[in-house]
C-alpha cells in the first residue's frame, strides 16, 4: 500500500488551499462579529499550572525551569477556560478567544492534538444567549461560505434553520428508551444500579465495573449523538449535575445544571454553560473529577489555586467553547480536520 503523501507536496497542498482560504475568511467574519457586539478578544496563555480538571481530558506536561534551576510542572491548555475566567473576575464583560489549544490520546477524522477553539462569555446574560449566538454563527459561517447545507458522512443539516432544543432527558426517552432522570437524585446524585438496568432493559451492552458516568457516555455515543443535528443543528441542554462538572444547577430542577451542547450532521460543536461561581462546590466537584481520573487512568492532574479564588469574585456569566476546525469542516464539506488546518502536527 502506498504511503500518502505529506500535507506539503505541491499537488496535496494545492487541493487543500481553496478549504484553508475560506477559513481565513471566517476566521475574519467571526471576529467582525464579535466586534460588531462588543466583545473584546484576548489572549490566554498556553502554559498552565493545571490544563483542565475533567476526567477525560489528557494534556500535554511540560517543565518550567527557573534561573536558579528550580523545576515545576506546567501544562499546555486544553481550553482558556481558566485563563478567561480570571479575566471576568477581574472586570471584563464580554470577551472571546480564537486561538490554538491542545489534547493529548486524540487524533482521528474529528480529532486533532493541536487544534482552534472559539470560546466567549457574557457577564450577567444566561446560558441561552449562548444559545442564540450559536445560531446566528452558524448562518453567519454558511452564508460566508456560500453553503446551504453542512454535511458530514452522509449526514446533512441546513445551517439557516433554528436549531431544535432538546433535553438530555427527552433525548434518551427518543433515542434509547431510557428515563434517565429516574436515576438521578433531588440533589443530583446518580443512582448507578438504576441505569446499568436501563441499559440491559434497552439492549445496550454493560460491563460490572461500569460507573454511572461509563454507562451515561455509552448511551451518549451509541444511541444520541449520531442522531442529532440531522435537517437542523440540535441544542442539547440540561444535562445531569454529574456531567456538568463548570455549569451551576438549573433553578427549574437541581438534578440538571445549565449546560448545552450544539450539534450538527451528528457532529459535536460547542459546549456552553451557565457559569458556576460557586469556588468550594467547584472544588469539590473537581476532586470527584480527578479521583475519577485517577481511576480510569492511574493518574490526576492539580488544582489551580488562582482560578478557585478568582471564581469567588466572578460574577454571573455565561460562557462557550465552540471547535472552529469542526465549523470549517462542515461549512466546506471536508471529511477530515487536517484538511482544513493549515499545517498539521506529524504523526499518525
Amino acid at each position: 500500500m502506498t504511503a500518502a503523501s505529506p500535507w506539503w507536496t505541491p499537488h496535496v497542498h494545492a487541493d487543500r488551499r481553496p478549504r484553508l482560504l475560506l477559513r481565513n475568511g471566517l476566521t475574519a467574519a467571526l471576529r467582525e462579529w464579535f466586534a460588531a457586539q462588543d466583545f473584546i478578544e484576548v489572549e490566554a496563555a498556553a502554559l498552565q499550572v493545571s490544563p483542565g480538571n475533567e476526567a477525560h481530558l489528557a494534556a500535554f506536561v511540560t517543565e518550567a525551569i527557573g534561573p536558579d534551576g528550580a523545576r515545576a510542572p506546567l501544562y499546555l491548555h486544553t481550553s482558556p477556560e481558566f485563563a478567561c475566567k480570571k479575566l471576568l473576575a477581574a472586570g471584563e464583560n464580554r470577551i472571546f478567544s480564537l486561538g490554538a489549544v491542545y489534547r493529548n490520546r486524540e487524533r482521528g477524522p474529528l480529532h486533532h492534538p493541536e487544534f482552534t477553539m472559539l470560546e466567549w462569555y457574557r457577564v450577567g446574560e444566561t446560558y441561552e444567549s449562548l444559545m442564540r449566538d450559536c445560531a446566528d454563527l452558524l448562518a453567519l459561517v454558511a452564508t460566508r461560505a456560500g453553503a446551504t447545507r453542512f454535511s458530514f458522512r452522509g449526514r446533512e443539516c441546513d445551517p439557516l434553520s433554528r436549531p431544535e432544543r432538546l433535553t438530555v432527558a427527552d433525548a434518551f426517552l427518543r433515542h434509547a428508551g431510557i428515563d434517565l432522570l429516574a436515576t438521578v437524585a433531588a440533589d443530583g446524585g446518580t443512582d448507578r444500579d438504576a441505569l446499568y438496568a436501563a441499559l440491559g432493559r434497552a439492549g445496550l451492552r454493560t460491563a460490572p465495573d461500569d460507573s454511572w458516568a461509563d454507562l451515561f457516555s455509552r448511551v451518549m455515543v451509541e444511541k444520541i449523538e449520531p442522531n442529532l443535528g440531522l435537517g437542523r443543528a440540535t441544542i442539547l441542554c440540561e444535562y445531569p449535575v454529574a456531567e456538568a462538572a463548570l455549569a451551576r444547577p438549573s433553578p427549574r430542577d437541581q438534578r440538571v445544571a445549565e449546560r448545552f451542547e450544539l450539534y450538527c450532521c451528528g457532529v459535536e460543536l460547542a459546549n456552553g454553560f451557565g457559569e458556576l461561581t460557586d469556588a468550594e462546590e467547584q472544588r469539590r466537584r473537581f476532586i470527584l473529577e480527578m479521583d475519577e481520573k485517577e481511576r480510569i487512568y492511574g493518574e490526576r492532574y492539580p488544582l489551580d489555586e488562582d482560578f478557585l479564588t478568582a471564581l469567588a469574585i466572578m460574577p454571573q456569566a455565561s460562557g462557550i467553547a465552540l471547535g472552529f476546525d469542526r465549523l470549517v469542516m462542515l461549512a466546506t464539506g471536508a471529511q477530515k480536520i487536517e484538511d482544513v488546518i493549515w499545517t498539521p502536527v506529524a504523526g499518525s
